[in-house]
């Protein structure tokens, strides 16, 4: 069992836990993700790792409340525990695997939206702790939907915030600060990371691709099972097919094919849709849902 230490709400229906789990912790880098998993009963959840503490064994994770077993999730309280606490998964961040001192040379722009602030977080801490300076653009619909702007603050070399109504921060959506940033204000950057919504990260990826600023992205938002054995999260990149949770889920964004990926989760969500991506898809479907016909 993995006890849950503490639980908070962040804003409406997301959720933060800190949970013990020493062996994830001791292994776990930036962009990688968890299983989780309530009781015998519980659906297997994937989740971006939010923060962890090496030191005391702890995970902390951030969800949103989409579905029943997110529902359910929601009512978990500190001294309650998981059943099943699986990780590290996926790949970590290409960064962490280069040369900090090489790192140091280049100017990292992060983008987050909504939820994708939690695994925005720990990739921008990790930069602080090896001294690499990164700035930080966060949005939200509105003031009351903004999460981890201390934490975030804490970390970033300069943090901008955005809400589309202009409740707080800059008014508009986060395409238009960096827009702002490097057209107006001059900034330079040699990369940017988005990690939001998928139609968040797809318009972001249109204006770097633009403004000729490499973006990588994180695909979480599409994955169900976790592990690659329900093709769930199947997407196009650079005319090849991958799997975000064992490909990704981090991918050069200016090769991804968000319209495809989109559209072919809202049809992965019927029966008779995954009955016709099996038929157009081929030998590249990967069927491992058990649930195509």
């Amino acid at each position: 069992m993995y006890p849950i230490l503490e639980e908070r709400v962040l804003a409406d229906k997301i959720y933060l836990m800190v949970v013990e789990a020493p062996r994830v912790a001791k292994n776990c880098q930036p962009g990688e993700f968890v299983i989780v998993k309530m009781d015998e009963e519980g659906e297997r959840i994937p989740l971006t790792i939010c923060d962890y503490d090496r030191e005391k064994g702890t995970i902390t994770i951030v969800f949103q409340t989409v579905g029943a077993s997110t529902e359910r999730m929601s009512s978990l309280k500190a001294g309650d525990s998981f059943l099943d606490f699986v990780g590290p998964l996926g790949n970590p961040s290409e960064f962490v695997k280069e040369d900090p001192e090489a790192l140091k040379k280049k100017k990292y722009l992060f983008v987050a939206g909504g939820v994708g602030t939690a695994p925005v977080y720990p990739q921008v801490k990790w930069m602080k702790e090896h001294g690499i300076e990164a700035d930080v653009i966060i949005g939200a619909k509105t003031k009351e939907l903004l999460i981890l702007e201390p934490e975030l603050e804490a970390v970033a070399g300069t943090l901008y915030v955005t809400t589309d109504d202009g409740s707080y921060g800059r008014k508009g959506m986060v395409t238009e600060v960096i827009r702002d940033l490097v057209q107006n204000e001059g900034k330079k950057y040699d990369v940017c990371v988005a990690i939001g919504p998928m139609i968040m990260m797809k318009f972001v990826c249109l204006l770097t691709k633009e403004l000729n600023l490499p973006t990588i992205v994180s695909l979480n938002p599409i994955m169900v099972d976790g592990t690659g054995m329900c093709g769930a999260c199947r997407v196009t990149v650079g005319e090849q097919v991958k799997f975000a949770c064992v490909d990704g889920p981090e991918f050069d964004g200016h090769l991804v094919n968000f319209d495809e990926a989109m559209k072919r989760q809202q049809m992965y969500k019927t029966e008779e849709g995954r009955a016709l991506l099996k038929l157009r898809e081929g030998s590249t479907h990967h069927g491992g849902c058990k649930n195509c016909g």
